[in-house]
């Protein structure tokens, strides 16, 4: 294993984060993997997910076992984790901004079209080294004015050459699911099925610019733009990974989690130890985020749940009721569309116009921004 330690321009005088990254494997396949933990800070089971993938890791290395390159970053954010206030994390948005961390990464089609225009050819693979050569110059070439956008423009360039990208994060109260992009699903199909995802959340753009879509998206519009005389391969597989709720931290979860995701990556040639365990289907359909219900409360108050992550809702069926302490107005909060709770809020009371729920449909409704703040 190798430890590299990137430094991050400092935000205030006399002060100075670093990240860190661990560099596993032999190296000489062509192949990378990335995984990350924890880019919203306060998502603290992905950090035990990453250290039982890190003792995984290891053993497959010292066996001869990887060979490629496997980077995993233990803690991908070191500016959140340090967001504390009076005993309460703010791990998920830049407190100097109101950024999310997970939000505003460079969208690079726009930029590539014409570098690449008159350089691609017939042969796929130089089309790939080539689309990733122009991209990284693009990111180095991208000013930064904070440590924030120094730590988003780092964490993009360590992925972006990577054949599998997996982003690890958790829910405030969830059954395990997935989001990729669509043209990505049949592919990281058996990624869900191996961790037992619930819900497996697709979309072609969720908004916003989160990593995952950041490393996959340019790959599929650069070959619709192209076409077929140019072939550009889908050439890296990116997700995010949503590892239950926040208070699910133990070992027996972490290690059953960094076991699937070295079985994934048995599947994709990363891992050659053994060849990998069958699985049989997926653990649940593709889901259309635009089909995915957000459920928002009409007015303030107690936020009782009828409804737990995992379980199956009925078209206009009750979710939750909210009682104004005050006024006794009650409101019962009912899902539009038959669905799978997968996620809600941690708090119990709710102010006006919060998304307390999500409820995964099969009919899409929703455009533009798909994602949650």
């Amino acid at each position: 294993m190798r430890r590299h330690v990137h430094a991050l321009p400092p935000a205030h005088a006399g002060s100075a984060r670093q990240l860190h990254s661990l560099h596993f494997g032999a190296g000489h396949s062509g192949r990378k993997v990335y995984i990350q933990a924890s880019l919203h800070a306060d998502e603290v089971p992905p950090m035990l997910v990453a250290q039982h993938l890190k003792a995984l890791l290891l053993e497959l290395e010292a066996a001869g076992q990887l060979p490629g390159e496997i980077v995993l970053l233990p803690l991908a954010n070191p500016i959140g984790l340090a967001q504390e206030l009076q005993g309460t994390s703010f791990g998920r948005f830049d407190l100097s901004t109101g950024v999310n961390f997970n939000r505003g990464y460079q969208h690079l089609t726009p930029a590539l079209l014409p570098r690449l225009q008159g350089q691609l050819g017939a042969d796929a693979a130089a089309n790939v080294r080539l689309v990733r050569a122009a991209a990284q110059a693009l990111l180095a070439e991208r000013p930064v004015a904070t440590e924030t956008e120094a730590l988003k423009r780092l964490l993009q360039s360590l992925a972006l050459d990577a054949d599998v990208v997996l982003d690890l994060h958790c829910d405030n109260q969830a059954v395990l699911h997935v989001y990729t992009g669509t043209p990505l699903a049949s592919a990281l199909a058996p990624l869900a099925a191996r961790l037992g995802a619930q819900a497996y959340l697709i979309s072609r753009e969720s908004g916003d610019d989160p990593f995952d879509e950041s490393l996959a998206r340019h790959w599929w519009e650069l070959a619709e733009h192209f076409g077929p005389a140019t072939p550009v391969p889908l050439a890296c597989l990116a997700a995010t990974v949503e590892l239950r709720g926040e208070t699910e931290v133990s070992h027996e979860l972490a290690a059953a989690d960094a076991a699937a995701l070295i079985e994934f990556l048995r599947e994709t040639g990363d891992v050659t130890d053994r060849s990998p365990v069958a699985v049989e289907g997926i653990a649940c359909p593709a889901t259309a985020l635009e089909a995915v219900e957000p459920i928002v409360t009409p007015h303030a108050g107690v936020l009782v749940f009828l409804k737990a992550p995992g379980d199956r809702v009925a078209a206009g069926e009750a979710v939750a009721e909210l009682i104004d302490p005050l006024s006794e107005q009650r409101s019962l909060l009912c899902a539009r569309a038959a669905g799978l709770m997968f996620a809600r809020v941690s708090r119990r009371y709710a102010s006006a116009g919060m998304r307390v729920c999500k409820v995964a449909g099969a009919i899409p409704f929703r455009s533009g921004k798909l994602l949650s703040m």
